[in-house]
């Protein structure tokens, strides 16, 4: 026997709500699956810092650092001169730690006997491995004279002031001409599948020595010394 009409009509309309919901059930699905394998697909894509790119931006935490030298240099000559100097202490600490043991090293270990072996920019590598040696001198030296003491001391202060303009004056040109020469011609000297290891090399030696933050875990001390000395906001800079 028939059914009536309206049993019929639902029937069909129970039938077509729950084909809808298993397509529905079964896109949600696949949506998942596909939104996960895009996750891991951009995660295998995700462009890794090239070692001269990660010696680049090194060297922005370097001119940072002589930034706070030098208007720790200006205050100086300051009523209250051991604020600063406590400040210039931190980021020769930094200095010490994360440019000449960590920074130069890699070049000095990695990069420079690749060029000389090459017989590329030998005159410049000689040159820039022989002002590593003075930085670290100077260094020793800006570290030794910031101190509470010096503060009261008006021949100590020239002397640090003196270290610090030193230090900066030299640096500049030194990291401008490895970002700007011997950088660019590192893959020159250097095969595309040694420029990814020593890239991973780079990599474990930093975490190695400056834990699971790494570079910005340094970059974020560096900024809390700008903001002690006034100069963190960029926009101060700006002439008007």
């Amino acid at each position: 026997m028939d059914l009536p009409r309206i049993e019929r009509r639902s029937l069909v309309l129970l039938g077509a709500t729950a084909g809808l919901a298993l397509l529905a059930s079964g896109c949600g699905e696949r949506g998942e699956a596909r939104s996960a394998g895009d996750a891991k697909h951009d995660d295998a894509n995700e462009e890794e810092v090239s070692p001269a790119e990660d010696l680049m931006r090194e060297h922005g935490v370097l001119n940072r650092l002589l930034l706070v030298y030098e208007e720790g240099d200006r205050r100086l000559a300051a009523p209250r001169a051991n604020e600063p100097i406590l400040v210039i202490a931190s980021a020769a600490g930094i200095i010490k730690r994360f440019i000449e043991d960590y920074h130069e090293k890699l070049e000095e270990d990695f990069l420079f006997p690749r060029f000389e072996k090459a017989g590329k920019h030998v005159a410049l590598v000689t040159t820039l491995r022989k002002q590593h040696q003075a930085g670290r001198s100077v260094t020793e030296r800006i570290t030794r004279l910031a101190t509470a003491q010096t503060s009261e001391n008006a021949e100590a202060k020239k002397d640090l002031s003196g270290a610090m303009r030193a230090f900066v004056r030299m640096y500049r040109p030194h990291e401008s001409r490895e970002d700007t020469v011997l950088f660019p011609s590192l893959p020159q000297v250097v095969g595309h599948k040694e420029l990814g290891e020593l890239g991973e090399r780079f990599e474990e030696k930093e975490h190695a020595l400056f834990g699971k933050e790494g570079f910005e875990g340094i970059v974020a001390q560096v900024a809390k010394l700008e903001e002690q000395l006034g100069i963190h906001e960029l926009d101060a800079f700006t002439p008007t």
